[in-house]
């Protein structure tokens, strides 16, 4: 039977961001094959972790709960994870493209011996006819992610291995509630009978978790530089608004690889997919690498001195102008207005 399984990461009894969006992306694509969302979820005192899972649609959830299967380890997860899709057979198998993820997804597509795309933006159904076999295959996976440095979109279908695989990149696909009061039945796996005790030969002897000092996923206004900003030292201006505003600074790739700003601050296809209240573009042309990753933006305010750059037809305000001389006047009046 055709499924779509969803590989749900999970730490301190909370799902993470990343697979409750792909629990999301998997339903849409399980309506569309008409088929069953299944998922699976392996740590320790899981008891009732279906709360956050059931409401994305998902039908059947498969639970590992063992103390010795938190914090992550790659031996025991993959053994889990390879039993569930042989028992299951799957159609189409989803991983997020977090260090747990990409570290996994490899191991299990070895394991059962199909193919994997990696890192990908879009994930649709569709068909696709092999000339040379002259055969049109039905209801493939296309998973999309940039290629060539982010300068095209790659469309990557598998149509003669099964299940089809992919890793997607955390924030591009939308988290929604399917139904708040969905019944999902909730399978619980026996962990010894499936894991060895070799699997468990690596030991955690300590950890070290640093929070990010960015978190431009969740903020709720940004101000985000392009190439036009000019240099590093501009930035400042951008993030004395930012500042003002209570929110974050973010970059176009251009401004990365110039050097202006850090990576960890990069927004477009091959950085942060970001859904903010307002998003403030100085300087930023508006390539679709940056645009795919900034576009559901509640508000969008375009600053540049380039009338017909493409990023105008995209927002919702165009100031056209130097932002060396319309950012500090934006600062000067909002401090005036908002007293």
């Amino acid at each position: 039977m055709k499924s779509v399984l969803v590989y749900c990461e999970v730490e301190n009894q909370k799902v993470a961001g990343i697979s409750q969006e792909l629990l999301s992306a998997g339903k849409r694509l399980a309506q569309k094959l008409n088929c069953p969302l299944e998922a699976m979820i392996f740590g320790k005192e899981l008891k009732n972790i279906e709360s956050q899972i059931a409401p994305y649609g998902v039908d059947k959830l498969f639970v590992g709960d063992d103390t010795r299967l938190e914090p992550y380890r790659t031996l025991p997860h993959a053994a889990l994870a390879t039993e569930v899709l042989k028992k299951e057979d799957p159609q189409i198998v989803l991983f997020g493209a977090t260090s747990v993820g990409r570290d996994l997804a490899p191991r299990i597509a070895s394991a059962v011996n199909c193919g994997l795309t990696a890192d990908c933006t879009v994930l649709d159904i569709g068909d696709h006819f092999v000339k040379k076999e002259k055969k049109e295959y039905k209801d493939l996976l296309y998973a999309i992610r940039p290629a060539f440095g982010g300068s095209i979109m790659a469309n990557i279908i598998n149509w003669d291995m099964h299940p089809q695989m992919a890793t997607v990149r955390e924030g591009v696909m939308k988290k929604e509630i399917f139904d708040k009061n969905y019944i999902t039945e909730v399978v619980n796996i026996d962990v010894d009978k499936m894991v060895k005790e070799e699997d468990f030969v690596v030991k955690i002897i300590e950890r070290h978790i640093e929070e990010s000092d960015v978190n431009l996923k969740d903020a709720p206004i940004i101000v985000a530089g392009g190439y036009g900003v000019g240099s590093k030292e501009n930035f400042q201006h951008l993030q004395d608004l930012a500042n003002l505003l209570g929110g974050e600074v973010g970059g176009s790739r251009a401004a990365v690889d110039a050097g202006f700003i850090d990576h960890n601050r990069q927004i477009g296809q091959t950085g942060t997919t970001v859904r903010p209240k307002l998003y403030i573009a100085a300087g930023i042309s508006g390539a679709i690498q940056h645009t795919a990753g900034m576009q559901d933006s509640s508000l969008i305010i375009s600053i540049n001195n380039d009338a017909e750059a493409p990023i105008n037809k995209l927002a919702d305000y165009v100031i056209n102008g130097d932002l060396a001389e319309v950012i500090p006047k934006m600062i000067k009046y909002y401090k005036a207005n908002a007293k």
